[in-house]
């Protein structure tokens, strides 16, 4: 049984995992399901509170996570690991806390994170997917993907990227941010586009992938490709599907998850 809600006191932070194939992004909406009002829906199982939560960044429909960090505010005295364990007996099969942590009541999983990680992943093989075909953008033509690196690497600084990005809900916000790294490896079948960055704008990496593409297909010179930057608002592309994209990480000035990794703490390296 719940607990009797109370005045909230505590900020619990959750690390989050989750698969977005049929979630219509993360963020909530009224006749939609998504991961907010999933999670939302699990909290007020194990709290008897209706707590609003706030998510380090919005993921798209279709876009998948393994280190989504998110955070509510509850008066529940129950240990953040049991918290944790609750949250998942009531989520579905698709969605996991894998690490919940006390946190200052003023943290804002959004406006405190550092950074981001995102990995868009393509397999690169005449044979369709089947095991894995949720999460791999499947193009059966060869790749080169040393052009593919050469291109992104082009992007990486602090610049206006509203051309790689859908159009902005407010008018006045800014689209420059900065792209810490952006780069390309094949590892097998597949090509791996990680990207980092202080924050996205929407559709962002799936757009400065889908044109990556045109790259290693040979239709876009690397050149070209850099050019990208100064065409007009919302005109580079296409967007490459989102169920090859997935969040890796979030990174804070310190660690929300102590008893965890790099990668579990909410933070990581940038790409190799």
């Amino acid at each position: 049984m719940p607990e009797a809600p109370g005045q909230p006191s505590r900020r619990i932070a959750l690390l989050l995992e989750y698969e977005g194939t049929r979630y219509a992004g993360s963020q909530l909406q009224a006749n939609a399901p998504t991961v907010q009002g999933e999670l939302e829906a699990a909290v007020r199982k194990v709290t008897g509170e209706e707590a609003r939560s706030a998510f380090a960044g919005r993921t798209d429909a279709g876009v998948h996570a393994l280190g989504q960090v998110a955070a509510f505010s509850t008066a529940s005295a129950l240990p953040a690991d049991t918290i944790r364990n609750a949250l998942n007996a009531w989520l579905p099969e698709d969605i996991a806390v894998r690490a919940a942590a006390d946190v200052d009541a003023a943290f804002d999983p959004r406006r405190h994170a550092l950074r981001r990680g995102y990995r868009y992943t393509v397999l690169n093989r005449r044979a369709r997917p089947v095991l894995d075909r949720r999460f791999v953008w499947h193009v059966p033509q060869p790749l080169d993907v040393d052009a593919m690196d050469r291109a992104a690497r082009s992007l990486e600084g602090e610049r206006d990227f509203a051309a790689f990005a859908a159009a902005p809900e407010h008018a006045r916000s800014s689209t420059v941010r900065r792209l810490e790294c952006f780069r390309v490896r094949r590892e097998g079948e597949r090509v791996l586009c990680d990207a980092v960055a202080n924050a996205f704008l929407p559709h962002q990496v799936r757009r400065m992938v889908g044109a990556l593409v045109e790259v290693g297909l040979g239709r876009m010179t690397p050149e070209r490709y850099a050019s990208l930057l100064d065409t007009a608002p919302s005109s580079a592309g296409p967007a490459a599907p989102a169920r090859g994209l997935t969040l890796l990480w979030v990174e804070y000035a310190r660690p929300l998850f102590a008893d965890a990794g790099p990668e579990r703490a909410g933070g990581g390296p940038g790409p190799a």
